[in-house]
């Protein structure tokens, strides 16, 4: 004759098995989710810059023609055909390199920041779903509850023992139980889509999530010094380490660059005159220096990689600030979750207790339908309560991952 639901235990196989529900819908949004894609794309275009600066400057090839040829001793000038290449210092391209490439590491960062940030909202739709799932499990084992107590109403009335008021007033009580279950329906279909689309997936599809949860008896433990390793603050060692890079860049194209070239030029033989070199071609090999004498643009450039660098520092210790206030009070609220569970798990044994009397009066033929209506909102506040907080703890538990995991 009791349906009281003992929310709070579950089987350890039970458990895991909806731990790797959850970790396979997070795999699924991670292959499927726009952003991510959007992210790796970024960062194969930055993994493809180390290609593009991987190049010497154009080659420069001339070619002219004399409209007056020039005579010199050797013969008249007919054309100059120049070609030249002009190379970076030493190490030059090297350290482009070591630069997008550092880039590059950055735009791997955003991944793994953006992944772990997905991960977090699947799990918290996902135990937001769970709730609302096991509010509704809840409210129908009340309904069945009160259709129990409505046919020993009927009963009592048969026999004198109870008024149709009372029989009434279950029927509403059912009826208000069925109308916060349909409202329910409607917050998991609304939950639903915001699931799916985090998934990138139909938004009518269905999720599957467990009927029942619980609390651990301890908490696993926090590395706090693990905060360090989040993706969010490492991203600003990998920005600081860029601007080292894009200073040893500035360093090195801040330095001469050297070219390399030859000059061709045909000669036309001297008619009628015999002696050596008579129409010999010119060749001149040349070599060039580009010197930056005028270098306030690379100072400037150091100024402000010093300026940048100093800037990456204060914002990586702001975020760092940012983040062990957020995991400090997750860690609080994830206690006072365990605090209000610990509490309406005892507040219910107790409404049971009181169901348990008022049906032992029933045998006895003095049963109150007010106290029984009375005991089951009591008991379906603690169970609603109870699983509010097992949803609070698991969403704190899942924001304490994304810090220090």
């Amino acid at each position: 004759m009791r349906y009281i639901i003992l929310i709070g235990f579950i089987f350890f196989a039970f458990a895991e098995t909806n731990a790797q529900q959850l970790a396979s819908y997070i795999r699924e949004a991670e292959n499927n989710n726009p952003e991510i894609q959007a992210f790796e794309l970024r960062y194969n275009i930055a993994e493809e810059k180390v290609n593009e600066v991987n190049t010497l400057p154009n080659t420069t090839v001339s070619a002219g023609y004399f409209l007056s040829e020039p005579e010199t001793r050797t013969g008249a000038q007919r054309a100059r055909f120049s070609v030249s290449q002009m190379l970076p210092w030493f190490g030059t391209i090297t350290a482009r390199e070591n630069y997008a490439s550092s880039l590059a590491e950055t735009q791997y960062i955003d991944i793994v920041v953006a992944k772990r940030k997905l991960a977090l909202s699947v799990s918290q739709s996902h135990y937001k779903l769970y709730a609302i799932r096991a509010k509704q499990i809840v409210l129908d084992k009340n309904i069945e509850l009160l259709e129990t107590y409505e046919r020993l109403a009927l009963t009592s009335v048969e026999v004198g023992k109870a008024s149709a008021v009372d029989v009434l007033r279950l029927q509403i009580r059912q009826n208000e139980l069925v109308q916060q279950k349909e409202v329910l329906e409607q917050d998991f279909l609304a939950e639903q889509v915001t699931f799916n689309n985090l998934l990138n997936r139909d938004e009518n599809t269905e999720v599957i999530v467990a009927e029942e949860m619980s609390i651990p008896d301890e908490d696993p433990l926090i590395l706090t010094e693990n905060l360090q390793l989040n993706p969010e603050l490492i991203k600003y060692d990998r920005l600081y380490e860029s601007v080292e890079q894009s200073e040893l860049l500035n360093q090195k194209e801040s330095a001469p660059n050297i070219g390399f070239g030859l000059d061709y030029v045909p000669v036309a033989e001297r008619p009628e005159m015999n002696f050596n070199d008579n129409g010999k071609d010119i060749v001149m090999p040349m070599v060039s220096i580009s010197i930056p004498i005028f270098n306030n643009k690379y100072k400037s450039i150091t100024k402000q990689n010093q300026l940048k660098q100093l800037q990456i520092q204060s914002q990586k210790e702001d975020r760092l600030n940012k983040l062990e206030t957020l995991l400090a009070n997750a860690k609080y609220n994830r206690e006072n979750t365990r605090i209000k569970f610990n509490i309406q798990s005892d507040n219910l044994k107790q409404a049971n207790d009181a169901e348990e009397i008022l049906i032992k009066n029933y045998e006895t033929g003095t049963i109150d339908f007010n106290d029984v209506l009375d005991v089951q909102e009591l008991q379906l506040k603690f169970q609603i309560n109870l699983i509010e907080s097992i949803k609070g703890y698991y969403i704190q538990y899942a924001l304490i991952n994304y810090l220090t995991q």
